[in-house]
């Protein structure tokens, strides 16, 4: 989910980060950028139908396309938005909001609670870059859609309706959710969203985390909020540590703490980051394999959409902390790097049209196992931008 603000416009620069400070090889970004728009043109020239939203393409070469109601519909037009942000060129201004558009009904969607990323992606980011309150208006019916989905008895927002016979499961990934909260809390003045976040993110800390920092997929309550199971969906094992779950964790506390300034998420983010940085099942190139336990390691799949959100979760981390600022950045920054490598990245042509490969999907459920995922380019989009603007001024401005 992208990180956006309301005017005034608030500069992250609690700690200055000079671009000299750090012994890395350089991203080109100007590159980067360009073979993405070449990439993405392949992809809105293979979709004309704004109601078939790119998601992958599988390893026989088959496009896969989503409806709108589907979590990932937001990520297309999010990423066009993003390089119309870099690039400043109307076409993608134009293209952005046409796909933007195209999800416009999931504002009444009270059967997910993927709106975040569903209606933050494309609107949010829309709204950050006009100022067009049409924008506004439908990011905030989409905010209650979503603060629907809350039961105060239990203090945390319904992911799915029904998981293993459980009927109130909620997943590591809907801490990703909360900003689209926090915009609402403050775009309406309403301190009900605020509250929902912190009650979600809170509860979270409690019962989906383990005393090493990473954490459960899914944790299913009850009656009274009482915890009923802690398992997995997409991960290797009820006990393991899927890899983007981790990520999703580590990007949601870091914006918690963002929006609040509430030490403990700060804190907690800083727990996560140092169990992805210093697992022993960290490649050298730190892009993480699927499930940090994996017993077949190395000889399974990596997932680069999980590097891709952990390294721009990293590059705003590096904004808030003094001992892990330099650690932070050099990682984030190795990450990016390696996705930018052919290894990672697609030849232009190639793959779908989408930019990266060898994201994982759910491998227990064998479906998007190695292959190009959309929501894998809007975040190393996201990445490279965050990445250029540290370099070019040593802050954020989100």
């Amino acid at each position: 989910m992208k990180t956006l603000f309301l005017k005034p416009i608030f500069i992250v620069s609690l700690i200055f980060i000079s671009p000299l400070i750090f012994a890395q090889t350089k991203i080109d970004v100007d590159k980067e950028i360009h073979d993405a728009a070449l990439q993405y043109q392949g992809i809105l020239k293979t979709h004309p139908d704004i109601t078939k939203f790119p998601q992958s393409y599988s390893r026989d070469g088959k496009v896969m396309d989503r409806p709108s109601d589907w979590w990932c519909s937001g990520f297309f037009g999010g990423s066009l938005w993003y390089l119309f942000e870099y690039t400043k060129d109307t076409k993608w201004r134009n293209e952005a909001d046409k796909w933007t558009m195209a999800v416009e009904k999931e504002k009444n969607n009270t059967s997910t609670h993927d709106l975040g990323f569903m209606l933050y992606c494309t609107f949010g980011n829309a709204y950050r870059l006009t100022h067009d309150t049409s924008y506004k208006a439908v990011m905030l019916t989409g905010a209650s859609s979503l603060a629907s989905r809350f039961n105060p008895d239990y203090g945390v927002i319904r992911s799915w309706d029904e998981w293993k016979g459980y009927d109130y499961p909620v997943i590591i990934d809907n801490m990703m959710n909360l900003e689209f909260l926090l915009w609402a809390a403050k775009a309406s003045s309403s301190k009900k969203f605020y509250d929902i976040s912190i009650s979600h993110a809170d509860k979270t800390i409690k019962n989906h985390f383990r005393k090493d920092y990473s954490s459960y997929h899914v944790v299913c309550y009850g009656e009274d909020g009482k915890v009923l199971k802690q398992g997995t969906h997409q991960g290797y094992a009820d006990d393991s540590a899927w890899s983007r779950g981790q990520g999703w964790g580590l990007y949601g506390y870091t914006v918690m703490y963002r929006e609040t300034k509430k030490k403990k998420y700060l804190k907690q983010a800083e727990h996560i980051a140092q169990y992805i940085l210093n697992h022993p099942n960290l490649p050298e190139d730190k892009i993480p394999y699927w499930d940090f336990n994996d017993p077949a390691i190395p000889n399974t799949e990596r997932d680069a959409s999980a590097g891709a959100v952990i390294s721009s979760a990293l590059f705003e981390l590096s904004q808030y902390t003094k001992e892990h600022k330099e650690q932070y950045f050099n990682a984030a920054t190795t990450m990016l790097s390696s996705l930018t490598t052919p290894k990672y990245k697609a030849e232009i042509g190639t793959n779908g049209n989408f930019l990266l490969k060898h994201s994982v999907g759910s491998k227990p459920h064998q479906s998007e196992v190695d292959v190009p995922l959309v929501y894998a380019d809007y975040y190393y989009l996201e990445a490279l931008l965050r990445y250029d603007k540290l370099m070019k001024t040593g802050k954020l401005v989100l």
